[in-house]
């Protein structure tokens, strides 16, 4: 017997069975309503997120660098290389305006360095010159100390476009906060 032969016989059979056996069956009716395919949510880059979090832990060490608050004992400031010290007195009186600030006193560790990252790329994104980051005093933190202080200080030192920051004075904040001078085109006092 030749295979061609069998196959329509089978299928015929089979078509045969299958309708005897929907015979009794009714039909839906027909709604009238419009049957759509929901949009499908779009892909969440996973292993995009879990890199960029744990760049970000990487990229802002707590390890206190030791020139930290060395010139004045607890007075924060740092100049990179290459910048005069003058270029620090003169943040230090507010020769530049500040431009923006960011406050993170109240917040954890890992959220003050979140923060803190994205506040500075947008500052680099809007070529900003001169900000002011508040760090806190830490009248609320156990033993009264300043949890966020020197890691805020350390953090920055790590940050290339950190050119020079310092205690603000008493009117921007005091002890609570810092004054930060980053890379941009001409050195020169706004306003």
């Amino acid at each position: 017997m030749n295979k061609r032969t069998q196959k329509p016989a089978a299928k015929a059979h089979e078509a045969e069975l299958f309708r005897a056996s929907v015979s009794d069956v009714t039909p839906l009716r027909h709604s009238g309503k419009a049957m759509l395919e929901r949009p499908r949510p779009r892909p969440v880059p996973v292993q995009r997120l879990r890199d960029e979090r744990a760049a970000l832990r990487e990229s802002l060490s707590d390890h206190v660098a030791w020139e930290i608050g060395q010139e004045t004992g607890e007075e924060l400031s740092f100049v990179r290389n290459g910048i005069s010290a003058q270029t620090l007195r003169k943040l230090r009186r507010g020769h530049w305006v500040i431009q923006d600030e960011l406050d993170l006193h109240g917040l954890t560790t890992f959220e003050a360095r979140q923060l803190l990252v994205e506040f500075l790329n947008h500052c680099a994104r809007r070529a900003l010159r001169c900000v002011r980051i508040i760090h806190g005093k830490g009248l609320r933190s156990k033993n009264r100390e300043p949890v966020l202080k020197q890691k805020v200080a350390n953090w920055l030192m790590q940050r290339e476009e950190i050119l020079a920051f310092c205690q603000a004075r008493r009117a921007d904040g005091g002890s609570g906060a810092v004054v930060v001078l980053l890379k941009g085109g001409r050195m020169r006092a706004e306003g």
